[in-house]
Parts: structure tokens; C-alpha cells; sequence
């Protein structure tokens, strides 16, 4: 057992590196040029910050290189071992399947605890740095519109939190600010971002807006402008410096973020003193402030659930693998990218609804686990007696 258990792990670490690599350059290759290129174009980036950039981009690739990779050393292996009868030759020897595929297993889960590692620390904070790097490089439009990121909450300072629906080089439109100091809700339709190198300071004028404010004694009272100036002031150590969005922040920067937003954008229940328009302006203010924070339990919930999917994809790899009975790498490679793209589709819906917090799209992103893992011990049970 000893002999075959390491010969069997050798045979799945060594496919498994060879897959990493394959589909890491596979993706490096598309993340760069859509990252790199603009700057190699123009002129405005050398080849050392080329390499730099480059081996930032590597960790975050691993987020999904390594699952591809473990599910297609899984069929490549044990398609060529069931093709070369060795499967056979085992169970002719009394050894079970499942006793055979224990230490793959257990590198599954292995696998597991590295890919935590990597989606919920160094890939987003690799990814910042890569930012950081290609912002240094950009323009002034491009600076502008990482301040302000588009689709989630930032705190630009410790008393304004600006959400921005779209922001087109400092552009913005349907802009909602929380100016907590005066504990105010602002809506504004449009509104423009601008630097004011003399005095280090941001500029984000507001047009067209409505605004709530809640009153220490617990009354709204509702209002309305043409245009609100909002001057932030910005530290020589902040400035230049990519706001990561929701996507490139480690689950604890997505914990704390929830945490602070929960706290500090609470707001009163409706009283019956209230006016209809009031109370209705309170609600609709309440449902956008949990649109603010359920992003954020998207990508927690994502970051967390796509860990787990190098033991689905385990569990489904070796008895597919088995059943193929290939030894064609092309085929193993085919089926690879198809069973990723059905467990991707249910992250691509989870994130997709992020937007409807009613809905809990922050769950779905644990169905494909719960899928893959149970079709997957069906069919190794089936597997090992013979099925």
C-alpha cells in the first residue's frame, strides 16, 4: 500500500504542477496584455516594471489556477491508470479504490487550505500592488477613477463614504454620499471628481442632489441643491494610491469594511410622525445602505466557498477520470474547462445578483460545492464497487 499510495501521489503532484503552470501562463498571458499592453504602447513602462508587475499578477492567477489545475491532474491521472489497467491490477491485489485514493484526498484538502490562503490574503493584496504599479504609470483620469471606484462604498476620508454608480475619468453619476460627521444621506444624479494639486486636495462636486438628515433627537429633516462642493484633503502617504475595489480587498479588509459600514450607516425606524414622502425617502436611504454592504458578504462568501473547490473537484475527477479511460491529455483538458465552467456559472450568478440583497445571492456561491461534492461521492461509492 505504502508503494502504491506514493506512486500514486508522485504521479498527482507532478500532473498537478504541470497543470498550475499550463493554466497559470494561460492566464497570465490574457491578464497581461489587457493590463500591460496600453503601457508598452505608449511607451510609458520599462521591462523591469514589466517583470514587476508581472510576478504581482501571478498569485492572484493561482485563485483560479490551482482548482483548474488539481481537477485536471485528477482525470489525466487516473484516466491513464485505469487505461493502463493498473486500477485492475490493484483491485486484483484486494486494494479498494478508496483506500487507494486516500492520500489524494487529503492533498485535496491540502489543496483547500492553500487555496484559503491565497483567495483571502496574498491574491487580493498581490493584486493591489499590481494596481498600485500600473497606476504610478497612468494618467490623471486613470488616478481619478481609482479614487472613486465604481459599484462599491469608499471611504475617502474618516467623515464622507461616496458610492459611485459609474465613473468615467472623474465623471461621475448617481453618486451617494454619507456625510457622517452631520449624519446625512446625499443622492445626487451627477457628479465630478478633481484634483487640487496646490493645496493636496480632492475636489468631488455634487449636482442635482437630495439629501436626509437625521437630527440628534431622532427627526429627519429632507432637502435639496443644485451643487455641493466636497473638499478632501489627501496626505503625501495616500496619495497615488489605488483604493483597492470590493474584488481585490483579503476577507479581514472585507470584514472590517462591513463591520464599519454597519456601524456607522444605521439609521432610525420610520415613525408615524413621519410624512409618507419622508418615510419613503428613510426607506429607499435604508435599501441602498444594504445594497452598500451586501457586495461586500458577496465576496466573503465567494472568497470562503471557492476554497472548497479543489475537493469537489477532486471528488468528481477521479471517478471521471476513471470512467474516460483515456490517456489523450486533450481529452482530460476538454472536460476540465467544461465541469469549471459549470462551477463557475454559479459564481457568475452569485455575483451578478449582489445587487438584490433580498434574494441572498451570498449563498449561491455554496451550491456548486455542495453539488460537485455530492455527485462526486456518488460516483467514487459507484466507482469503488464496480459501478
Amino acid at each position: 500500500m505504502k508503494t502504491l499510495h506514493k506512486y500514486l501521489t508522485g504521479q498527482v503532484l507532478a500532473s498537478l504542477l504541470l497543470t498550475v503552470a499550463v493554466f497559470t501562463f494561460v492566464l497570465l498571458v490574457g491578464d497581461a496584455l489587457k493590463e500591460i499592453l496600453p503601457l508598452l504602447i505608449s511607451g510609458h513602462v520599462r521591462f523591469v516594471t514589466v517583470f514587476e508587475i508581472i510576478g504581482c499578477l501571478i498569485p492572484f492567477i493561482l485563485v483560479f489556477a490551482l482548482p483548474m489545475g488539481l481537477l485536471t491532474a485528477m482525470l489525466l491521472v487516473f484516466g491513464r491508470f485505469s487505461a493502463d489497467q493498473e486500477l485492475t491490477a490493484a483491485r486484483a491485489g484486494g486494494v479498494s479504490l478508496l483506500s487507494l485514493v486516500s492520500p489524494v484526498l487529503l492533498l485535496s484538502l491540502f489543496c483547500c487550505g492553500l487555496s484559503a490562503w491565497v483567495n483571502m490574503d496574498l491574491g487580493p493584496r498581490s493584486r493591489v500592488e499590481c494596481k498600485n504599479l500600473i497606476l504610478q504609470l497612468g494618467s490623471s483620469a486613470d488616478f481619478l477613477s481609482a479614487q472613486l471606484p465604481e459599484g462599491q462604498p469608499v471611504n475617502v476620508s474618516t467623515n464622507y463614504i461616496f458610492y459611485v454608480e459609474k465613473n468615467r475619468g472623474g465623471n461621475l453619476e448617481n453618486v451617494t454620499m454619507y456625510w457622517i460627521q452631520g449624519n446625512t444621506t446625499i443622492q445626487a444624479a451627477r457628479g465630478k471628481v478633481e484634483m487640487d494639486a496646490t493645496n493636496n486636495q480632492m475636489v468631488v462636486t455634487l449636482f442635482d442632489l437630495k439629501s436626509v438628515t437625521i437630527l440628534t433627537n431622532g427627526t429627519p429633516i429632507l432637502s435639496s441643491s443644485s451643487e455641493w462642493p466636497v473638499k478632501i484633503d489627501l496626505n503625501a502617504s495616500t496619495n497615488q494610491i489605488y483604493k483597492p475595489k470590493i474584488s481585490d480587498m483579503t476577507f479581514w479588509q472585507l470584514r472590517d469594511e462591513m463591520r464599519s459600514l454597519e456601524r456607522q450607516l444605521s439609521l432610525p425606524p420610520p415613525t408615524a410622525t413621519n410624512s409618507a414622502e419622508l418615510r419613503a425617502q428613510m426607506d429607499e436611504a435604508r435599501k441602498q445602505r444594504d445594497d452598500l454592504i451586501e457586495p461586500l458578504r458577496v465576496q466573503m462568501h465567494w472568497q470562503v466557498a471557492f476554497s472548497f473547490a479543489c475537493f469537489g473537484f477532486t471528488l468528481v475527477g477521479i471517478p471521471l477520470g476513471i470512467r474516460v479511460h483515456r490517456r489523450e491529455t486533450n481529452i482530460s483538458f476538454a472536460i476540465a474547462l467544461m465541469l469549471a465552467a459549470v462551477y463557475f456559472s454559479f459564481m457568475l450568478v452569485g455575483k451578478s445578483l449582489s445587487a438584490h440583497p433580498e434574494w441572498s445571492p451570498h449563498l449561491i456561491f455554496w451550491l456548486p460545492n455542495f453539488i460537485f461534492q455530492a455527485v462526486g461521492a456518488v460516483l467514487l461509492w459507484r466507482a469503488n464497487k464496480g459501478i
